[in-house]
């Protein structure tokens, strides 16, 4: 691999890293900020009982709020403390601990896969399009993609959406924010909803 995941990368750096981010979650979802718009957005995408994977989980905040609304929910994340603290805080749904550029799940056809938190910037980019195509891989046909991250982050939109359609996704709605506000070129932030074709 040509670059380090920026996660691991953070890690190494500053090994905790981890417990300051579980932490600030918890402390932000104890003092009643709204932490859901991203969970929203895709519960409002689904029926009651869909099948969803949480690609880059963290702590589970995403995956914990479909749980409690009543969806199938598996996380996956390579961090194991973040994944420790959400079995710990959202006991729901199924979370494990894994790479994302070698996901391989035995139960595939999940209906929608979300993958917030700037995961993709995270990403080692010579695995970006690896992981792209394992998403695609794990969702039944006609299942949609919801990813976002920041523009600026080193990954460009336009690198994005080739990135996608090379690994099978193809662009339905573009965002720019979790709350529907329309994509316009420029913007600081991409949601990007994606259809396995």
């Amino acid at each position: 691999m040509n670059d380090k995941n920026g996660w691991l990368a953070l890690l190494e750096e500053n090994p905790g890293h981890s417990q300051w981010y579980i932490d600030r979650f918890r402390k932000l979802a104890e003092d009643g900020a709204d932490l859901h718009g991203e969970a929203r957005l895709v519960d409002a995408m689904v029926p009651r009982g869909a099948r969803i994977l949480d690609a880059g989980c963290g702590p589970g905040r995403v995956g914990g709020y479909l749980a409690r609304a009543g969806h199938d929910v598996t996380g996956v994340d390579l961090d194991p403390a973040l994944i420790a603290a959400a079995r710990a805080d959202h006991p729901g749904a199924q979370w494990l601990t894994g790479d994302l550029s070698e996901l391989d799940l035995p139960a595939k056809g999940f209906d929608v896969l979300v993958c917030a938190g700037n995961v993709m910037t995270f990403l080692a980019p010579d695995t970006r399009r690896i992981v792209l195509g394992r998403f695609a891989k794990h969702l039944r046909a006609g299942g949609r993609a919801v990813i976002g991250f920041g523009t600026e982050r080193g990954y460009s939109p336009e690198e994005f959406l080739q990135d996608a359609e090379a690994a099978g996704l193809a662009p339905g709605l573009l965002l720019s924010t979790w709350d529907l506000q329309p994509y316009a070129e420029g913007s600081d932030f991409l949601v990007a909803v994606l259809t396995k074709t």
